[in-house]
């Protein structure tokens, strides 16, 4: 296998004879052609090739995209989308294989492209269609002259942006959802969080620009049905002005500025019916933008949230409709954010799986040492786990054993490792297991709140070996079995947390009894349990606990008795005083 040098060598003698002008060039740059010669699969791959809908990369430019349009709808709903053309090279999963198993991944360049002409395609294309840069740039700007071109120009780009407008918004929110190969997660709780608002964020900007676009709508009505009743004849010229060219004729005529019904048309008290729109008809008079959109943009989002419950619109059918898009948005969005939140928790279990995947294989390199040791002589294999527990012997409680009960408890000690944050015990729970700590970090929380660290040496579920001691000897003759199935079981009294990756050898419950059954007489010498109690965390805080009790008590007592003690001698004193004045009287 060649180095990156002598791949150099062979490009170059490849090359052609040149001057030594431009071997000198070429010479020079030589590194950083070496460099475009490693980068150049990896574009060829993600340029030409075929891509896999799960890969990384694809994720990460979903998620770009969604950031993207986040900014492009927020900010201007004419927005020139890209086509997706890597969909023409995204593979796909096969439906037909779904039904008789987990799926075949097409990756046919010619399938792909069929795949996606039956899809999205069409949509795609009429989502980047320029449809309202084509309808100013080439109908409104030759329909100037007509009388209603104002009128006619928001008609037409309010039909336009509104047709064009909903599919962009599925395609957006299909990204989000998160149910197909390609989609992504936000895994992290801040991000998770930013996006579930931004999308309300957005919902409220579409909805208050909406009602305040039909607020003006419903204020042009009621200006056209005062100029019907006025018989003002040009009054509808001055109402949509067409080119602006009319406009100077009416600035000396207050005929149509006195009119009673055209300037009620402005009080939101008036009565003409606005509904839900009357706080829209001073806001159009306002001059200040950021006014009227800060305005808007709260309207939207408090309905958005509120499900538009403190809104009673009037009978004009159109909002009524309104309204009812309003709510059914507001529904579909706390939908939206309640599948993005199990989608988040589930993204977080598998990171959970992965990271303790990634962690079990560096600490065994991918071996399985009880599959290596099954076919070795019983004797080699006693002597590699002496090897390989040889820290037994640092616990004190385990130095004290003799060989045969080492030998039985390292035939039944297990490998295992805990990712950071993981609970190995909870209070109230059952100790099933003794966890002896090779590498990293846990924190034992008792009920009193006492906080204590083990790491590397310490021993987890040390009190289930004097439990198993102390109901080997009292149900001597019960099976064990038996003892577990008539409710036997040792509660814990803490919650014990990994702080860090912990790796560590765990002796189940079942084994550990195995263990004391079969050296019963053992395991209850005195210096054993001696040895258990003194290094024992558990115990030596139960111990403290309870001297702490005792000297608060006594102290207590002591209390008590002296407060006696001066009753009483206050009583004396009093009794003295009585007999001493009876004497004297």
């Amino acid at each position: 296998m060649m180095d990156d040098d002598d791949d150099d060598n062979v490009v170059r003698d490849d090359i052609p004879m040149l001057s030594s002008t431009k071997e000198a060039v070429l010479h020079a740059y030589g590194g950083a052609n070496g460099c475009v010669r490693k980068k150049l699969p990896f574009i060829k791959q993600y340029t030409f090739g075929v891509m896999n809908p799960h890969a990384k990369v694809i994720q990460q430019w979903n998620q770009f995209v969604v950031v993207s349009c986040f900014f492009a709808i927020f900010l201007d709903p004419i927005f020139f989308y890209l086509l997706s053309v890597e969909k023409f090279r995204l593979a796909f999963i096969s439906s037909e294989s779904k039904v008789t198993g987990a799926g075949d991944l097409v990756d046919d360049p010619r399938k792909i492209t069929l795949h996606y002409l039956s899809g999205f395609f069409f949509i795609d294309l009429f989502i980047v269609l320029p449809l309202p840069q084509i309808i100013v740039a080439l109908i409104l700007s030759n329909s100037s002259h007509v009388s209603s071109g104002a009128n006619n120009a928001k008609n037409l780009l309010q039909s336009v942006v509104l047709v064009q407008y909903i599919p962009r918004l599925f395609r957006f929110l299909h990204l989000l959802a998160g149910q197909f190969p390609s989609d992504f997660i936000f895994e992290s709780a801040s991000a998770n969080f930013v996006v579930n608002l931004l999308t309300f964020v957005l919902a409220g900007h579409v909805v208050g620009s909406c009602w305040y676009l039909f607020g003006l709508q419903r204020v042009n009505q009621c200006l056209e049905d005062a100029c019907h009743k006025s018989g003002f004849v040009s009054c509808k010229k001055l109402i949509d002005c067409g080119d602006g060219g009319d406009f100077s004729r009416f600035e000396v005529d207050e005929t149509w500025k006195q009119n009673e019904n055209a300037s009620a048309c402005f009080d939101e008290d008036g009565l003409f019916p606005y509904g839900i729109f009357a706080k829209a008809v001073n806001l159009t008079a306002e001059n200040s933008i950021i006014t009227r959109y800060i305005y808007s943009f709260f309207w939207g989002f408090q309905q958005i949230s509120t499900l538009a419950c403190n809104q009673t619109p009037s009978y004009f059918v159109w909002e009524v409709v309104f309204i009812m898009g309003v709510i059914g948005l507001g529904l579909v969005l706390f939908a939206l954010v309640i599948g993005n939140m199990q989608n988040f928790l589930q993204g977080l279990g598998r990171r959970k799986i992965r990271e303790s995947e990634r962690y079990n294989w560096a600490a065994t390199r991918g071996v399985n040492e009880e599959v290596l040791m099954e076919n070795l002589p019983e004797d080699l294999q006693r002597d590699i786990r002496r090897h390989l527990f040889k820290f037994l012997k640092k616990i004190r409680i385990f130095a004290l054993m003799d060989e045969a009960v080492l030998d039985a408890i390292c035939e039944r000690l297990r490998q295992k490792t805990y990712i950071k944050g993981g609970t190995m015990l909870y209070a109230g729970g059952s100790v099933r297991k003794m966890v002896f700590i090779v590498r990293g970090k846990m924190e034992s929380t008792g009920e009193d709140g006492n906080l204590i660290s083990l790491s590397e040496g310490d021993v987890c579920g040390e009190e289930l070996l004097i439990w198993c001691l102390e109901h080997c000897s009292s149900n001597a003759g019960v099976d064990t079995r038996k003892r577990r199935k008539h409710g036997y079981r040792l509660v814990s009294e803490r919650t014990v947390k990994c702080g860090s990756n912990v790796e560590a050898f765990v002796l189940e419950a079942a084994g550990l009894e195995e263990v004391t059954t079969l050296f019963a007489e053992l395991l209850k010498r005195n210096n054993i349990q001696m040895a258990v109690r003194n290094e024992s965390r558990y115990w030596r805080g139960w111990a403290a606990t309870t001297i702490q009790v005792a000297w608060r008590y006594t102290k207590k007592e002591k209390k008590k008795q002296k407060q006696l003690e001066n009753r009483d001698e206050y009583r004396q004193d009093e009794l003295l005083n009585i007999l001493l004045k009876n004497k004297r009287n």
